[in-house]
């Protein structure tokens, strides 16, 4: 059941914590992080369908000069804007010799081989195919139906988000040795907050789990994020997976009511040791009510490498573990 009492939105956005408790002194989780709840959790999660829409990076990256290089599922992906400013995305090998496109430049939304002068509007041209884009206006997307191998669909999977005119938003982009479902599962494993991020997470508590058929397939976390010593700002976090590579967190009561995560999992393909790798690209996107929250966003140039550092940190030690699921799998020892 649900707390009654989730995390109110106070006159200030920061709380003292009165009595501490001592890392190695809070009430231990893993009786409650079950691992068949986890696993269950990430199996509907991937029954989901994303349309084969893959997450390659964020929106603000995207030079008018230069095109975005990714590699998503072993296939080099090329990206840049057209002339009419339309995201254009596709083969990242030019089709005459091989030359990767996307060391070329573009001008006036064209791109132009750097080997021979190849040019490329973004329209099929010389054995050239464009594959599907989109830009939500924070995310950039590429749609890869060989690599998703379900029914496409016009546009991708986009999570709901505050209005952009009254939200702060950053994105951090980081790699690891492991596929999607460890990024996924890593998300989906509420518990480990506080004992593995003592740095930024006090207090937490899971008060609701998603059980097969109740209908509501969520995580609810009442958790305070650590300011400094003793300060702290309390919320309640839901979290969903709506798709087999996205998991969105979603602050319903407190400080940031309505401010949401988005951590997108994307397959890059085989290290050079035939290993896995994983880009996580994750979206914050974050609203308040509060008069002050419009300088914040006047700050935003400041802000964001600052949100950008502290969502590395935390994922420092996410990929450790999403890395450490993978390996354990991959030696058939993963206890879960």
């Amino acid at each position: 059941m649900t707390s009654a009492h989730p995390p109110r939105r106070a006159r200030l956005p920061l709380r003292l914590r009165r009595v501490p408790v001592a890392w190695e002194r809070q009430r231990p989780t893993w009786r409650e992080a079950r691992p068949a709840t986890i696993a269950d959790a990430l199996k509907r999660a991937q029954g989901r369908p994303a349309g084969n829409w893959f997450v390659v990076g964020a929106s603000r990256d995207l030079r008018p000069d230069r095109p975005l290089a990714r590699t998503v599922a072993g296939r080099e992906v090329v990206i840049w804007r057209d002339g009419r400013g339309r995201l254009v995305a596709g083969p990242g090998a030019c089709p005459h010799l091989g030359a990767p496109l996307g060391d070329s430049p573009v001008r006036c939304g064209v791109l132009v081989c750097h080997w021979h002068g190849l040019a490329l509007d973004g329209t099929p041209f010389g054995g050239w195919d464009p594959w599907p884009a989109h830009d939500d206006g924070l995310l950039l997307w590429v749609r890869l139906d060989d690599a998703g191998g379900e029914e496409p669909t016009a546009r991708p999977p986009v999570p709901d988000r505050p209005a952009a005119a009254g939200a702060l938003a950053s994105v951090y982009t980081g790699t690891g040795v492991c596929e999607p479902e460890d990024v996924v599962a890593n998300r989906l494993d509420p518990w480990h907050g506080a004992w593995f991020h003592p740095y930024s997470f006090v207090d937490l508590t899971v008060v609701r789990s998603p059980e097969r058929g109740d209908g509501e397939d969520a995580f609810t976390v009442d958790v305070s994020f650590k300011v400094a010593s003793r300060l702290v700002v309390p919320v309640r976090a839901v979290f969903t997976a709506p798709g087999p590579r996205t998991v969105v967190m979603r602050i319903t009561h407190g400080e940031g009511e309505g401010s949401v995560v988005e951590t997108h999992a994307t397959p890059l393909g085989p290290d050079p040791r035939g290993r896995p790798r994983t880009a996580v690209v994750e979206a914050v996107v974050a609203t308040s009510a509060r008069p002050g929250f419009a300088l914040a966003r006047r700050a935003a140039p400041l802000l964001r490498p600052a949100i950008r550092y502290a969502a590395g940190r935390l994922w420092r030690d996410d990929l450790a573990y999403a890395e450490r699921r993978w390996a354990l799998r991959a030696e058939g020892r993963f206890p879960g």
